[in-house]
């Protein structure tokens, strides 16, 4: 059944998709604000608020808000990303009216108790301290800030420590001033829902709502650079960024293709070559994902600290090779990869409502799957040789390294390798 979207006055949208023999339902707020619509000194304010939530309202307090979901059986969370920031719950089907009111107090109405914010700041500053204690967590937040240097999209979801010990109320009450408005939410819902109902039961909740000026986050700037950090540790973690296409950019697809054959799996080129034949790592893979004006292709491994040097190296060949000498069935195998993840995700109401929001963020319309389908398809040898040959004529690369790298070659010589 195709996804049903309804827009109230003020900019709320509401998008829905029934799935016949589900019992249960993912219903949830996507709102359009994350970690890049922060300025500088608010860096961590979005990823603080998503976890002040779940702390109170004027109606609940934070045991009230987990025991009314729990008490039947569901399960309630959220997320910040770089771009949205979502709060959802998977319930069975007779209580999504009990979930929604939940998550629409939430989100309108949080308390922000003084006590509750301290409480939450210890919470948060032992989840940034975990990352910074996961070598092949933190890399990627080091490789985010080197490809976009001193932008807000570069920026760490959680914040830096000193700042985030800084926080307080006003600080959250402003963020949602400025970006909680309901011309940035998006109630999604998938599984055993139905869409005149929801509309029915958000409509008291969210169409009195003033719509608010929607603040655009500053464009993306991809910046070749290298970070490098020396530390004692058993492996070097390597993690290679080139700049990829936006969401909506036409070759969208071709690089997912690409990174898929390059890196997504056993089978893949790095895969085999690094670790199958070379026997350097055990974790390899190359990734592609999107924002809403750029995109990485992020190539990641951990290995020794005497085989960071030959890593490295085969790395830019194979990036090389690609461009070259690409084969259909390698392509091919991508490709039907990619559906399949693409279609498994269908069988989740999570992951269907997740998408479901996304969609419509993106294009203001959630579109059949038989286009994503189509365009996967479409996707050939040529046009995946030729978008990795325009990533190496036309885009630079981030690099960051941590661990015991002495050996590890610096960006400038990967970058002459790659020209070569």
């Amino acid at each position: 059944m195709s996804a049903e979207v309804t827009t109230f006055a003020n900019g709320f949208r509401i998008v829905t998709e029934h799935m016949p023999g589900i019992e249960s339902a993912t219903v949830g707020l996507w709102i359009e604000a994350g970690a890049r619509h922060e300025i500088e000194a608010q860096n961590g304010v979005a990823h603080f608020l998503e976890h002040m939530a779940f702390k109170g309202t004027a109606r609940r307090s934070a045991l009230q808000i987990a025991e009314e979901i729990e008490d039947v059986g569901g399960y309630i969370n959220a997320y910040t990303s770089r771009e949205m920031t979502a709060y959802y719950a998977r319930i069975l089907r007779a209580d999504v009216a009990r979930a929604l009111d939940v998550l629409a107090d939430i989100v309108l109405n949080p308390a922000f108790d003084a006590r509750e914010i301290e409480v939450e700041r210890g919470v948060i500053l032992q989840e940034i301290g975990q990352a910074l204690d996961t070598p092949d967590d933190i890399i990627f937040d080091w490789l985010q800030e080197t490809a976009y240097p001193g932008q807000p999209i570069g920026r760490s979801i959680l914040g830096p420590s000193a700042q985030v010990s800084g926080f307080h109320a006003g600080d959250l009450r402003r963020f949602v001033a400025e970006h909680y408005g309901p011309g940035q939410m998006i109630l999604s819902a998938a599984g055993a829902v139905d869409h005149e109902t929801l509309v029915r039961l958000a409509e008291p909740l969210f169409a009195p709502l003033h719509a608010r000026p929607r603040l655009v986050p500053e464009p993306a700037r991809f910046i070749s650079g290298e970070r490098r950090e020396m530390r004692g540790l058993e492996q070097a973690h390597f993690a290679l960024a080139l700049e990829a296409p936006d969401y909506r950019a036409p070759d969208f697809y071709a690089s997912q293709v690409f990174s898929g054959a390059l890196g997504g799996g056993m089978s893949s080129r790095l895969f085999q070559r690094l670790r199958e034949d070379r026997g350097l790592c055990y974790t390899v893979f190359a990734q592609s994902g999107a924002y809403s004006d750029t995109g990485l292709i992020t190539i990641y491994a951990g290995t020794g600290a005497s085989e960071i040097g030959d890593l490295a190296v085969l790395t830019i060949e194979e990036l090389k090779r690609a461009a070259e000498d690409m084969r259909e069935d390698e392509v091919a195998r991508a490709r039907a990869q990619m559906k399949a993840g693409l279609l498994m995700g269908l069988e989740s109401p999570s992951q269907r409502a997740e998408r479901l929001a996304k969609l419509l963020s993106i294009w203001g319309r959630v579109p059949d799957i038989s286009e994503a389908i189509a365009r996967i398809e479409a996707v050939d040898g040529a046009a995946v040789r030729a978008h990795a040959e325009r990533l190496l004529s036309h885009s630079g690369m981030a690099l960051a390294l941590y661990g015991p790298i002495d050996r590890a070659p610096y960006l400038s010589a990967l970058s002459e390798r790659l020209a070569a």
